[in-house]
């Protein structure tokens, strides 16, 4: 298949395959008389595998180190799974970032409604801001 179809058949834009082929995610595909990309079913595999990995949270570099073991002929399992675990605790860390910012949000808003928008004189300080709890 040309890469036209290929991009529709995995839902990964022509540009993408071109770059990915580029930084060796996929590896150059053999090319017809007219110098045309030839590609199979092995390409669109591994580019469904390299979309599935990305909406995982996984990085182009892991996804090509993952490509690179399986290319080996090596077990990738052990591999994955620490780096989704990593992931995971890398989620849970923002998570708890996030909570602590709606919390001092939550906070701030909650006391800039009390205060008296006539009591500002510092016309270089937002006191609503300003405000610690």
């Amino acid at each position: 298949m040309r890469i036209g179809e290929l991009a529709e058949k995995t839902g990964v834009t022509t540009k993408t395959i071109r770059y990915y082929e580029g930084i060796g995610v996929i590896p150059e595909p053999e090319r017809m008389a007219n110098g045309y990309r030839i590609y199979d079913e092995v390409d669109a595999d591994r580019l469904h595998f390299v979309r599935d990995a990305q909406a995982a949270g996984l990085s182009l570099v892991e996804i090509n180190l993952i490509l690179d073991l399986r290319d080996e002929g090596e077990s990738t399992c052990e591999h994955v799974i620490d780096m989704l675990e990593s992931h995971l605790s890398d989620v849970d860390r923002q998570l708890e970032e996030l909570g602590r910012t709606r919390d001092q949000l939550r906070t701030m808003t909650t006391n800039a409604r009390q205060l008296d928008p006539n009591s500002c004189t510092d016309p270089n300080r937002c006191q609503t801001i300003s405000i610690t709890s």
